[in-house]
């Protein structure tokens, strides 16, 4: 089976970009894509992958580099601390970390591990997170050409946490230097039970749909910097079709996530249906 698994992948690996993605799209959404004339958001996530190269894209979506690109437009006071970075699992200075922290590699988003207490540290199961990752990337399950350059990565960062013991995502849909939606990601370090996505509008009211993950048992209070999160996103979004600016906030302190360009890769369906066709209005291609 595994070596099935691994043909049919180096098989894969030669189908171009846009016959792949059109493989992908129509095994999530069971129709091909509209690639001549997209109209709804994950029709146009697709066609940015194929169209929309800008060089800058790889170094915003390195999970260490950009740090710096960011510090640049917003400042620095924003960015969480970085306490190492390294080319290898083997080299990790263990022994420097601090009591608390959080690994992770620079080049995907699945590899992190979260140290609350390093005399009782799983250091094989760190190791194991961080060897399952270490050769994934966004660019061969998605095509997300940005990725196929960034140099793998592991970065330590100093461990947060707000005010609920956990480390919830705000995450802001921008077009063009325009907040037009966002979303709260909770539970997602409960491993009992599944992560939640709940939507909201630009003044932060509810939006009726799931894409990915079901909402919330209970309600999501408004973040005490959201206004000032509206601003920084639009900052960093400002010239550019579409980027989701991901914040945290520590006791009213904000701090900067990640910056990603293809939401789900464009392959997770919005419930219901309409919410996809909204959101793609919202993208204005480059011509």
């Amino acid at each position: 089976m595994k070596n099935l698994r691994n043909t049919l992948i180096s098989i894969m690996k030669i189908v171009p970009d846009k016959v792949y993605l059109m493989m992908q799209y129509y095994y999530h959404f069971h129709k091909l894509p509209n690639l001549k004339n997209p109209q709804t958001y994950n029709e146009k996530l697709q066609w940015l992958k194929l169209y929309d190269r800008r060089p800058e894209y790889t170094l915003m979506v390195d999970k260490y580099l950009v740090k710096d690109y960011v510090s640049k437009i917003i400042g620095e006071e924003y960015i969480i601390p970085t306490i190492g970075v390294w080319d290898s699992i083997d080299e990790i200075d263990w022994e420097g970390l601090p009591d608390q922290f959080v690994l992770k590699w620079n080049h995907d988003s699945g590899s992190v591990f979260i140290c609350k207490d390093k005399k009782n540290i799983d250091k094989e199961q760190a190791i194991k997170i961080l060897k399952r990752n270490e050769h994934s990337s966004g660019f061969w399950y998605g095509r997300e050409w940005p990725y196929k350059n960034v140099q793998p990565r592991i970065i330590a960062e100093k461990y947060m946490e707000d005010e609920d013991g956990e480390l919830k995502d705000f995450k802001f849909f921008c077009f063009n230097g325009e907040t037009k939606a966002m979303f709260v990601a909770t539970d997602r370090f409960n491993k009992s039970v599944e992560t939640k996505f709940d939507f909201f509008d630009s003044d932060f009211n509810h939006m009726p749909f799931t894409n990915g993950h079901p909402n919330a048992t209970r309600p999501i209070k408004k973040p005490q910097s959201f206004d000032l999160m509206k601003h920084l996103a639009r900052k960093l979004s400002k010239g550019y079709p579409h980027i989701r600016v991901d914040f945290y906030e520590i006791k009213g302190k904000v701090y900067f996530g990640e910056l990603t360009l293809y939401h789900w890769s464009g392959f997770v369906p919005f419930k219901p249906s309409k919410y996809d066709k909204l959101f793609g209005d919202w993208i204005e291609l480059p011509k």
